[in-house]
C-alpha cells in the first residue's frame, strides 16, 4: 500500500502478543467489516474520508488507492490542480453490523456538510463487501502490484528487442549503402578507360562512309577528263 492513501488510527501503541492477545485479534477481526467507495471526490484525502465516517461509528484502518501516475502526469500537465487524486477507497469499521447499515444508508446520498464547503453537492457510491476482511484487501493489492511489475518487465523487454531490431537494420542499412557506393566507384573506374575505345569504334563507320564517297569523286573527275580529251582529239 501506498502510505499517500493510508489512513490508521490516530493512536499507535506497539505491545507484545501474549495468546490471549491474539485471540482478542482474531476476535476483533472476525467482527469487522469493509465498506468500499467506489469514487473518491476530487481532492479528498484519506484523513477527509476518516473523520466523515468515524460519524457513524468505529473506524480502523482506511485506504484510498491514488491515480494511475500516467493519468496524474497528464492532469497536472494540462491543469492547475498539482495535489494527488485518489480514484477508491476501502474504509473498516470494527463492527460490521455498523458498515452494513453505513452502506445502505450512505449510497447514492449527498455528502453534505455546511454551506459551501466543497464536497457538499458530491455523492457517496460505496458499498459492504460481506466475508471481505482487511487481509484480503492488502493480498489483492500485493497481487495487482505483482502483476503491474510484471507486465512491465514484459513491455520493457519487448521495447528492448525491438530497439535491438532496428539498430540492426540501421547498421545492415549502412553496409548495404556502403556496398552500393563501392559498386558504383568501381564501374565508374572501369566506364573511364572503355569510353576511348568506344570513341574509336564510332568513328570508324564514319572513316569508311567517307573513303567510298571519295572514290567516286575521283572516278567522276577521270570520266570528265577523258571526255574532254576526246572531244579534242
Amino acid at each position: 500500500m501506498l502510505a499517500e492513501g493510508f489512513a490508521g488510527p490516530s493512536t499507535k501503541v506497539v505491545k507484545p502478543l501474549t495468546a490471549e492477545d491474539l485471540a482478542k485479534f482474531k476476535a476483533a477481526q472476525e467482527k469487522t467489516g469493509v465498506v468500499y467507495i467506489s469514487r473518491i471526490p476530487p481532492g479528498m484525502r484519506p484523513t477527509k474520508v476518516r473523520h466523515l465516517m468515524s460519524a457513524y461509528g468505529d473506524i480502523g484502518r482506511v485506504y484510498l488507492q491514488p491515480e494511475d501516475a500516467t493519468r496524474a502526469y497528464l492532469r497536472r500537465k494540462y491543469t492547475s490542480t498539482k495535489k494527488i487524486h485518489f480514484t477508491e477507497g476501502w474504509v473498516e469499521f470494527k463492527d460490521k453490523k455498523i458498515a452494513r447499515s453505513v452502506a445502505e444508508m450512505l449510497n447514492a446520498q449527498p455528502i453534505g456538510g455546511k454551506k459551501g464547503t466543497r464536497w457538499r453537492d458530491d455523492v457517496w457510491t460505496m458499498k459492504y463487501l460481506p466475508k471481505f476482511k482487511w487481509s484480503m484487501l492488502t493480498e489483492q493489492i500485493a497481487h495487482e502490484a505483482a502483476v503491474h511489475s510484471a507486465q512491465l518487465r514484459v513491455e520493457l523487454s519487448q521495447s528492448r528487442r525491438e530497439q535491438q531490431e532496428y539498430l540492426k537494420n540501421v547498421e545492415l542499412a549502412r553496409v548495404l549503402d556502403k556496398r552500393a557506393e563501392r559498386k558504383r566507384k568501381a564501374g565508374e573506374d572501369v566506364a573511364a578507360p572503355l569510353e576511348p575505345v568506344k570513341k574509336q569504334k564510332a568513328e570508324l563507320p564514319e572513316k569508311q562512309a567517307q573513303r567510298p564517297r571519295k572514290q567516286k569523286e575521283t572516278s567522276g573527275e577521270n570520266k570528265q577528263l577523258s571526255s574532254v580529251l576526246g572531244s579534242i582529239f
